[in-house]
C-alpha cells in the first residue's frame, strides 16, 4: 500500500469558483486548475485527514497520479 503526502514547501494557496479551484504551487510558480474533489483531496492529505487505506481506493488512483504529476504530492 502507497500513501501520499504533499510535498514539503506547498502552501496550497488557493481560490474557488464555482466546481473548479485555482491553486498557486509554491515550489515551481506554476499556478494549477483542479477540480473541487481534487482540491479537497489536497487539503486532506495537508490536513492528516485521510487514511493510507482510503488512499489505496482504485478510484482515487487517477487523481492521484494528476496531482503527482504536478509535483502537489509525492509519495511517503
Amino acid at each position: 500500500m502507497k500513501g501520499w503526502r504533499i510535498v514539503a514547501g506547498q502552501r496550497l494557496r488557493h481560490r474557488c469558483w464555482d466546481s473548479t479551484a485555482v491553486l498557486y504551487n509554491d515550489l515551481s510558480g506554476a499556478t494549477h486548475q483542479l477540480s473541487e474533489p481534487a482540491l479537497a483531496l489536497l487539503l486532506d492529505l495537508r490536513d492528516g485527514l485521510i487514511a493510507d487505506a482510503e488512499l489505496a481506493d482504485p478510484a482515487l488512483a487517477e487523481l492521484l497520479d494528476n496531482l503527482r504529476h504536478l509535483d502537489l504530492i509525492e509519495a511517503a
